[in-house]
């Protein structure tokens, strides 16, 4: 499953961990995430991520 990065903050949201602080569980697709998650550290949607090649 690909990454995606915040652009604002860096932030990687990596499929394999999730998030589970904000309730998205290991193993779901960046593209399966609500569209109401914002990103943990800096509070963006997710129309601020794109994907991350790193």
């Amino acid at each position: 499953m690909k990454k995606y990065i915040c652009v604002v903050c860096e932030y990687v949201y990596d499929p394999e961990l999730g998030d589970p602080d904000s309730g998205i569980d290991p193993g779901t697709a960046f593209e399966d995430i609500p569209n109401d998650w914002v990103c943990p550290l800096c509070g963006v949607g997710k129309e601020d991520f794109e994907p991350y090649e790193g």
